[in-house]
């Protein structure tokens, strides 16, 4: 039985599970949900104010610019930080009920989505106040995301596994991705760059994403073939790790689960 087939017989419960993940996010707060557009919002507007003056006046619809970057970063930040304690965050539910554990993730995932797909709506209407013309290759955006989608599952199944076996990886992923982020050139331009230097970030996938953003957005430009292959190379080679490290590994998380073993090591 493949994933799919999987997925539509747990349906109920998958649906459950995004519900879930999606509602405790902003459980007990007073905005709620709201926090989904004011958060990204909030967040623009300051680096805004920070980068703006110092960086923004050489860079053409500079909100949008931004706005392109910290909108594919925080996606996938949240989407593999999330999936990083899926398995373990749900270890009662898996350990007593005989459910594909990946649906933990995938759940985690989507409901990232979600949230991304409100923050987009969001990107769009600052793309037409900035006065840039939504065209037809706007649905080439759709690329990019599936690729990032895919991508994220990849690593999110990467972490969680590492996770189950070492906790201090949450803490050193944090490191990482805060690295990531300033190396990614959410509120900078690599123009600047000597022509090596910006091929060096095309090693970097969070930066072709929000490149391949920036490209039909702000240029108007249709990627190269060769950058597609890029885009995609990275998501699959992500989830194809990802996926062989599940399997190999998938029996012994209920055994890391319960032993003493791991506890003892995730505490040192």
């Amino acid at each position: 039985m493949n994933i799919l087939q999987k997925l539509k017989k747990h349906q109920f419960l998958f649906q459950q599970l995004v519900h879930r993940d999606f509602t405790k996010k902003y459980k007990r707060t007073v905005l709620g949900v709201a926090w989904s557009v004011l958060s990204p919002l909030l967040t623009l507007l300051v680096m805004n104010l920070i980068f703006g003056t110092l960086l923004g006046s050489d860079i053409e619809h500079y909100t949008i610019y931004l706005f392109s970057g910290q909108l594919v970063f925080s996606f996938f930040n949240e989407s593999t930080n999330e999936g990083m304690t899926s398995l373990l965050n749900n270890a009662e539910i898996f350990t007593k009920v005989n459910v594909p554990k990946y649906m933990f993730l995938f759940s985690k995932n989507v409901s990232s989505l979600i949230n991304f797909g409100i923050t987009l709506c969001i990107y769009f209407l600052f793309v037409l106040i900035n006065g840039i013309p939504i065209t037809w290759k706007f649905v080439l955006l759709l690329y990019p995301i599936a690729c990032l989608v895919v991508f994220n599952v990849g690593v999110g199944l990467i972490l969680s596994a590492v996770y189950v076996f070492f906790r201090d990886i949450q803490y050193l992923y944090g490191i990482f991705t805060m690295l990531l982020m300033y190396m990614s050139a959410i509120f900078y331009s690599i123009e600047t760059f000597p022509q090596i230097g910006r091929n060096l970030f095309l090693l970097n996938p969070v930066y072709v994403y929000i490149r391949y953003f920036r490209k039909i957005v702000i240029e108007g430009t249709v990627p190269s073939v060769w950058f597609h292959l890029i885009a995609a190379g990275y998501a699959l080679i992500a989830f194809a790790v990802g996926f062989f490290i599940y399997k190999k590994k998938n029996h012994s998380f209920l055994l890391c689960d319960k032993s003493p073993v791991c506890e003892s090591f995730s505490a040192l």
